[in-house]
């Protein structure tokens, strides 16, 4: 199965709905497999008293609140449906992540292949219900969570947990979990990569990564070590105001990582060890027979004084050599001759 890139536009289309439409088309030039945005009525999602995380400071200022900024850079609801419908025409896939109630509906309305639960909603019981309920499979980022959290919002999003029931026909397959650090951009010791794994043989999910680092690398280590998903943001410049553009890909950089998480996928193989395709012609020219390391006439007896090994390997194999020496020359065989039996 291939991996699923995922370009997170994100806001990074500071609201303005022409931006948005031309990330969904830069992604597609991009090879990316979704595009995936953020959907929010931010007076739903956030305190007039929240504060800004730092990184949201240093990127935006400290004069306005959480509150207003996020106010300043999401899209109406209303936008969506149209944005759908543009990815369906440029054939790449829908995605957004509904931050409260309404949203979750919306997006279900709409209807996604996934439905996106983002990291600060893992503990949200009403929330997880309602994506439950939606019936939609599910990826959910981590980010911030312990192996207790992320346990409870699975079960709680397959109607599966004892403490806290749910409405679901959703089952373990149809969740994808993102190991990601909630931070922009991540610091490569937060990364710990090995956390996916764990995650995977702890709650038996499918696993990917969210990636929040500056680079490609993580990303694509990320694919070697088995994620299924990568999600990565990406701006149409980082030179734009707003909280998540300097974190994110321009799009040539998410050309880039797209072709090589598709070279690594190729790269991984079947796993079972035998000669490669490519390979194979070359077996004669790198493996080695054994030759006559002086002229021998026929009926000489074989010998570790008149044998030798030698490129190329398109004669007697050198793992026969304890059978040939002792027996006679069927032939004569100038110096340097492939000998035969």
């Amino acid at each position: 199965m291939a991996v699923i890139i995922i370009a997170e536009a994100g806001v990074n289309h500071n609201g303005d709905l022409r931006l948005a439409r031309e990330m969904v088309k830069a992604a597609k030039r991009a090879g990316a497999d979704y595009v995936k945005f953020q959907t929010a009525k931010p007076e739903l999602v956030i305190s007039t008293f929240a504060p800004k995380a730092e990184y949201q400071k240093s990127t935006t200022g400290e004069s306005e609140s959480q509150l207003d900024m996020c106010r300043a850079i999401h899209l109406p609801l209303s936008d969506y449906a149209g944005l759908k419908a543009l990815c369906e025409e440029e054939g790449i896939g829908f995605m957004s992540t509904p931050f409260d109630l309404e949203s979750v509906s919306l997006l279900a309305e709409l209807g996604q292949d996934w439905m996106k639960v983002p990291s600060g909603e893992i503990t949200n019981l009403p929330y997880l219900r309602a994506v439950a309920r939606s019936g939609q499979k599910v990826i959910l980022s981590t980010g911030m969570a312990r192996m207790e959290e992320i346990d409870d919002a699975v079960k709680i999003l397959t109607g599966r947990h004892p403490d806290y029931p749910s409405e679901s026909s959703l089952t373990p397959d149809d969740i994808i979990v993102l190991h990601c650090t909630t931070e922009y951009p991540c610091p490569y010791p937060d990364v710990n990569l090995r956390a996916m794994l764990a995650i995977r043989d702890r709650l038996g999910v499918r696993v990917g990564y969210s990636d929040h680092t500056k680079g490609l690398e993580v990303s694509l280590a990320a694919v070697a070590m088995g994620a299924e998903v990568i999600e990565k943001h990406f701006t149409l410049s980082r030179l734009l105001p707003g909280p998540d553009h300097k974190a994110s890909l321009e799009p040539d950089e998410l050309a880039d990582l797209v072709s090589q998480i598709r070279h690594i996928e190729s790269a991984m193989g079947s796993g079972i060890k035998e000669p490669a395709k490519s390979e194979i012609p070359n077996m004669t020219v790198a493996r080695k027979s054994i030759v006559a390391s002086r002229p021998i006439r026929k009926g000489e007896l074989l010998t570790a004084d008149n044998l030798t090994v030698k490129r190329p390997g398109n004669g007697v194999s050198p793992m026969l050599w304890d059978k040939v020496i002792g027996t006679t020359a069927a032939d004569d065989f100038e110096y340097d001759q492939l000998i035969h039996l």
